[in-house]
């Protein structure tokens, strides 16, 4: 097991190399996975998702955080369609980070969603406005 610091460490150094996208958008994969095993109520021995499962997850993070801004902090980080973040997460299996099932491919997380559709701060805020009634 890595320490943070050679996490972290690595991150930066795969962010490094492939400079398409900032390595912040590295570590809130990591949040986001955590987020989505979490959410799906994942055991310790079954914490595989897919990659729509994750891309679901990174959704719902971002609305969170981010709140109006999210689609003008992911172009930030260089993140512009779904298939980004699966290119960032394959970077990462690719250097041992994360890992995959021989059935997951960059191309699962390809055109999943729309982010202008997805990231509408209006409609996300209505839909909790809707959960909550």
């Amino acid at each position: 097991m890595e320490s943070q610091e050679e996490l972290i460490a690595r991150v930066e150094e795969i962010a490094e190399r492939d400079a398409r996208y900032r390595k912040e958008a590295f570590f809130f994969i990591f949040e986001a996975l955590a987020h989505t095993v979490k959410t799906l109520e994942l055991s310790a021995g079954q914490r595989h998702v897919s990659g729509r499962q994750l891309l679901s997850g990174i959704s719902e993070m971002a609305l969170d955080q981010f709140g109006p801004m999210v689609k003008t902090v992911f172009e930030h980080w260089g993140v512009r369609k779904t298939k980004d973040f699966g290119e960032i997460v394959f970077l990462m299996v690719n250097s041992g980070l994360m890992g995959k099932t021989e059935e997951d491919s960059v191309e699962d997380f390809d055109g999943v969603y729309d982010f202008d559709e997805e990231f509408d701060w209006r409609k996300a805020i209505g839909q909790r406005f809707k959960d909550q009634a």
